[in-house]
């Protein structure tokens, strides 16, 4: 098996890293517009398979044939926000950046499974998907993997528990428009609701909701780390094809009352990509706010659709 990242700055670097490091592929391919970043990152990552004792061979470069043949391909190229810059103020940049790197990444790779991490997520798998024409089980975008993440993350915070004994799910597009569902998280066996009062759960599910501007106010830039360990996390899945249930956002056809999006859902993940979209029984608000978060969705879908025709 053999994984492409394109894009060599902090996220795609660690996903390259976390791959490896799960020795699950023969081969990563790091491609970066900076040459010499990628081949610098590729050498630093085969010096210390040594020590963490795996065999996956990396190379590195800004020639997209190191990519042929390509299993599975994970997009980050596209710029970081920064300070007081929304996922939607990356719009138009991020949609030519992905256009191009899609349509290089098809030419060498034609049966790749193309998983986008660059924002804004939701309308970047969009453009992935149009300009690849793939089947859109084989499009996918990172999102929920790491707003469940940061949620759980939270949550061992307040609790003081293992993360390993929180089990919870967020839906919706990446952002403030998720859609929390404290209905089903649970501690162990036990609601959430049940240990931490409904206030004082509002306030986690906000900062879960800003938490990639938390980091960005912090640090002047976007998060790698959880995103990259997000990222490979699917591909795991993908490779090993073990049909694990992950918030991803794929291509809805109805599903939760949307449809020709990309938005985030539980999905079965497996080597042909999505190979379900689980369907939760939602309450009346859950539905509302997935609504919410579809209209969202739809409105920089139809900015990128404006700035296409315009261009």
């Amino acid at each position: 098996m053999k994984l492409t990242v394109v894009g060599a700055g902090n996220v795609g670097a660690t996903v390259a890293e976390c791959v490896a490091r799960m020795d699950i592929v023969q081969n990563i391919a790091l491609v970066d517009i900076n040459e010499g970043v990628a081949q610098g990152k590729a050498l630093d990552l085969m010096e210390a398979a040594p020590i963490h004792g795996f065999d996956t061979v990396i190379e590195g470069g800004a020639d997209y044939a190191i990519t042929k043949g390509s299993d599975v391909t994970v997009i980050t190229a596209g710029l970081p926000r920064k300070p007081g810059m929304s996922r939607d103020d990356l719009l138009a940049k991020n949609a030519e950046i992905v256009s191009s790197v899609t349509r290089s990444v098809v030419d060498q790779s034609p049966d790749t499974t193309i998983i986008v991490v660059s924002n804004p997520l939701d309308v970047m798998t969009y453009v992935a998907y149009m300009e690849s024409g793939f089947p859109s089980q084989r499009v996918m975008g990172m999102a929920g993997i790491l707003d469940t993440a940061r949620y759980r993350a939270f949550l061992k915070m307040e609790l003081g528990v293992s993360v390993r004994d929180i089990n919870a799910m967020l839906l919706g597009g990446h952002g403030d428009s998720m859609t929390p569902l404290p209905r089903f998280t649970t501690v162990g066996s036990q609601p959430v609701t049940d240990l931490i009062d409904e206030a004082r759960l509002d306030e986690i599910i906000t900062r879960t909701k800003k938490g990639g501007g938390e980091i960005v106010g912090l640090m002047g830039t976007s998060a790698w780390y959880a995103p990259g360990a997000g990222a490979a996390e699917m591909v795991e899945a993908i490779v090993k094809d073990s049909k694990r249930v992950l918030p991803c956002a794929a291509w809805v056809t109805g599903q939760y009352g949307l449809e020709d999006m990309f938005i985030g859902v539980p999905v079965k993940l497996g080597r042909g990509g999505v190979e379900e979209i689980v369907e939760l029984d939602l309450n009346d608000k859950e539905t509302a706010d997935m609504k919410a978060s579809g209209e969202h969705v739809r409105e920089v879908i139809g900015a990128y659709e404006n700035l296409k025709a315009q261009a």
